[in-house]
């Protein structure tokens, strides 16, 4: 079973909305028994809340399931259970890297580094910026290249 972790802030925007996502593109390639999908923030200011409105329509429009999600907090024992740890972005990933120590055979990465030519390194986060169509494109964009990515390094 490949583990995969999407990192944020507050774990309500931008990593539920990338778990979403890179759930359903699991699902419609009938690969939910070798994939699992979690996220977490690095903050703790929303643990046990449902995704942000703006996540939840963005994900509704395009017709997504989020039924169950919570926020939940990154913990040391999270480098234990997952392959992949995606920051969404760069301070993200110096935040979690305080909490998770970097291990063999755990790629820690930032999300848009998995975008080739990506213009920019940081998914913005749209609890401040409020463009939440602006980050599903990134999301959606970044979650197909990662399957692709999963499915030639663990699943070949």
């Amino acid at each position: 079973m490949v583990h995969v972790l999407f990192v944020c802030l507050g774990n309500i925007c931008r990593s539920p909305m990338a778990e979403a996502v890179l759930r359903d593109l699991v699902k419609r390639e009938g690969l939910q028994d070798k994939i699992q999908v979690d996220s977490a923030g690095t903050g703790d200011w929303h643990i046990g809340n449902s995704p942000h409105e703006g996540t939840i329509a963005i994900l509704k429009e395009n017709k997504i399931n989020y039924d169950g999600m919570k926020a939940r907090q990154i913990v040391s024992k999270d480098s234990d259970t997952f392959d992949y740890i995606i920051a969404m972005d760069s301070q993200n990933l110096t935040d979690l890297k305080k909490v998770i120590k970097e291990k063999e055979g755990v790629t820690f990465t930032r999300f848009l580094d998995l975008i080739e030519h990506s213009p920019i390194q940081d998914v913005p986060d749209p609890y401040f910026t409020g463009n939440f169509d602006e980050v599903y494109d990134m999301v959606l964009e970044g979650c197909e290249v990662l399957l692709s990515r999963i499915k030639t390094e663990k699943l070949a």
